[in-house]
């Protein structure tokens, strides 16, 4: 790692957000470790960005579903200085909660809940002692509200809004911010992975990119804003529940995000 640039830690750094984000952080001259389970992936993303930007990126691989992943991988950084930690890794799955397959509810819990926040724990106090950091953790607009076919992605996502809005207060006044990056549908490999093509959210949309959404979120970072909705849509979106009774939420959602046929 060359000592003069900060370095930046991404978990889900092989495809879509992730990947856009390490382009990002790799333009601004951070240092990366790029972390995900696809190795092939991960080290041409390093040697491109490497080349490109006159940066050192180093290549993580690791199953962060697994139980215990979170403490598992901040084993393996103890040492290093991490100056910029992305929460990014994790998936959803669509359908009918009583019909979720029970290893990927329990996988899901472990990647978008028990790693971010125990790689988060072991990270922040060495952050803290340097008097500077930042932890970006990826969220969503369905952090806002409950999201039936999805109840337990809109969940996982829920806990990391509510955890990173209560740490970034706990954290003023240290020189170390948190963020909760909210995007709405954002065209990756997400969609396909949760098999939710068929969603009136997604089919036939025209969805923000991968890039945009990272060079938002770094803006938003930078600024030691606590929370970045992006786009003006997803705004609203994320605002909407606000202004209608609780008990209606979930059938809008569902009604929104129902198989289009």
């Amino acid at each position: 790692m060359n000592e003069s640039h900060p370095t930046a830690l991404i978990t889900g750094a092989s495809g879509g957000i992730g990947e856009a984000l390490a382009r990002e952080l790799a333009k601004s001259k951070h240092d990366l470790v790029l972390v995900a389970r696809s190795e092939g992936k991960l080290r041409a993303l390093a040697d491109e960005l490497s080349t490109a930007h006159g940066i050192t990126a180093d290549v993580l691989t690791a199953d962060l579903a697994a139980p215990g992943a979170g403490v598992a991988l901040a084993d393996r950084l103890a040492g290093r200085r991490i100056d910029v930690l992305v929460n990014n890794a994790g998936f959803g799955d669509y359908g009918p909660f009583a019909e979720a397959h029970p290893a990927k509810v329990s996988a899901m819990v472990n990647l978008n809940i028990a790693t971010l926040t125990d790689l988060t724990r072991a990270l922040l106090p060495g952050m803290i002692a340097r008097g500077t950091g930042r932890v970006m953790n990826v969220a969503s607009t369905a952090a806002f509200m409950p999201g039936p076919l999805m109840a337990e992605y809109y969940a996982s996502k829920a806990y990391v809004l509510s955890l990173s809005e209560a740490v970034a207060n706990e954290l003023r006044g240290t020189g170390v911010t948190m963020t909760a990056l909210c995007p709405g549908p954002v065209a990756s490999g997400f969609q396909a992975g949760a098999d939710m093509g068929a969603s009136k959210l997604v089919k036939g949309k025209q969805l923000m990119t991968a890039e945009r959404c990272a060079q938002l979120a770094v803006k938003g970072m930078n600024k030691g804003k606590p929370v970045v909705v992006t786009g003006a849509m997803n705004k609203m979106m994320s605002m909407s529940p606000k202004f209608m009774p609780r008990r209606m939420v979930p059938g809008v959602v569902r009604r929104a995000q129902a198989p289009k046929h």
